[in-house]
């Protein structure tokens, strides 16, 4: 089990401003926010939980070769999951895979895909059965 993950992206407001949008219907939301000489840090969590961030965007450059990171948020239902595509949609991020089952996961396991403004795979997963 992890603690926390950050990733670097290129606008770390923009960044922030999509996946804050994308992620709202599973309760993530910016918990803290850190003006660095290198510009912004922002770190999310559980609504419920704000005072755990486990989740953080900073400030970065693309470079070659670049290669995309996957995160994966757990949602609480299928619902969920298809809330979180449409608001990444709503958001202006491209959708990668549709909400959808994923059997060769395991039977329940029911997801959606999207990129963020740098790339990156992220995916909002439910594995409780409808």
């Amino acid at each position: 089990m992890f603690d926390h993950v950050g990733i670097q992206v290129t606008d770390v407001s923009a960044s922030t401003a999509a996946l804050a949008a994308a992620f709202h219907p599973i309760g993530l939301v910016e918990c803290r926010r850190f003006d660095t000489p290198g510009g912004p840090v922002v770190a999310f969590a559980d609504a419920s939980a704000p005072e755990r961030p486990y989740f953080w965007l900073s400030g970065g450059t693309a470079t070659e070769p670049r290669h995309e990171s996957h995160i994966a948020f757990v949602a609480g239902s299928r619902a969920e999951v298809d809330e979180v595509g449409a608001a990444a949609v709503a958001a202006g991020l491209e959708i990668l895979h549709e909400p959808r089952l994923w059997p060769e996961y395991h039977e329940h396991y029911y997801g959606v895909f999207f990129r963020d403004l740098d790339g990156n795979n992220f995916e909002a997963v439910s594995h409780r059965p409808e």
